[in-house]
């Protein structure tokens, strides 16, 4: 194994992965992310952006290739390891809101810092904190089900936030949201992931979405490509989009 250049918090090399029905997602992927960097993967659907971020994040183990965290090889670790430094280390927002059903919403925000172990004063201050920068604070003290599923997507996003990891993961974290909503989500989950460090891993099928990184990583196919022309979101599927969030 060859270690990764220090400037890179995460890095990978010729990550293979392949579905338990044999079909290929990644096909010799590489790439570095550097340290408070917002890095953008896109490609249409189906090119391999989410298994390539499970892979970075540990969540799959490659069945080749490597993937390093600070130097440190993650493709090696156990189980185990692998959970504690997702926990402690990793952010991760799902393009659906995952929420816990019996907790209010900012119980759900503060979730991953009392985890952590973090008082329930304090987990509870950087919660409602980062609800409000997404305007949902309002809605501290209702349950999920309370809520449109646009405003679940905003308690997910206040989530990842509020641990301050120095990863964060968002695999298409606008996907249930209004058009209209995308542009002030993406602007707080950016000025927060540079005022505090955040190095952000984005996956996204939108070229918009895309254009606010640091730098894009295009995959077609399970393959790194130069350029991958996305085709504009029609009006009929922008209103398909917006019916996500009624």
């Amino acid at each position: 194994m060859v270690a990764p250049p220090d400037n890179d918090v995460l890095w990978a090399r010729a990550l293979h992965f392949q579905h338990h029905d044999g079909t290929p997602a990644l096909s010799g992927v590489s790439l570095g992310v550097r340290e408070g960097e917002i890095l953008a993967v896109n490609g249409p659907r189906g090119s391999g952006k989410t298994t390539l971020l499970r892979c970075l994040s540990g969540l799959e183990r490659p069945n080749r290739g490597e993937v390093w965290f600070n130097s440190v090889p993650v493709h090696t670790m156990g189980p185990m390891t692998r959970e504690r430094l997702r926990r402690d280390r990793f952010g991760w927002i799902d393009p659906a809101p995952v929420l816990v059903p019996e907790l209010n919403v900012w119980e759900n925000a503060a979730l991953p810092l009392m985890l952590r172990g973090t008082s329930r004063r304090r987990a509870k201050t950087a919660a409602l904190e980062w609800l409000d920068r997404l305007d949902i604070g309002e809605h501290a003290r209702k349950r999920p089900h309370e809520l449109r599923q646009a405003e679940r997507q905003r308690v997910s996003i206040a989530r990842a936030l509020a641990p301050a990891p120095t990863v964060l993961f968002a695999d298409e974290p606008t996907a249930p949201l209004h058009r209209a909503d995308r542009a002030h989500v993406l602007r707080t989950l950016t000025t927060a992931a540079r005022s505090h460090g955040i190095t952000v891993v984005l996956a996204t099928h939108e070229a918009e979405t895309a254009a606010l990184a640091d730098r894009t990583v295009s995959l077609l196919d399970g393959r790194r490509v130069n350029t991958v022309h996305l085709p504009p979101v029609t009006e009929a599927e922008g209103r398909a989009e917006c019916s996500l969030s009624v």
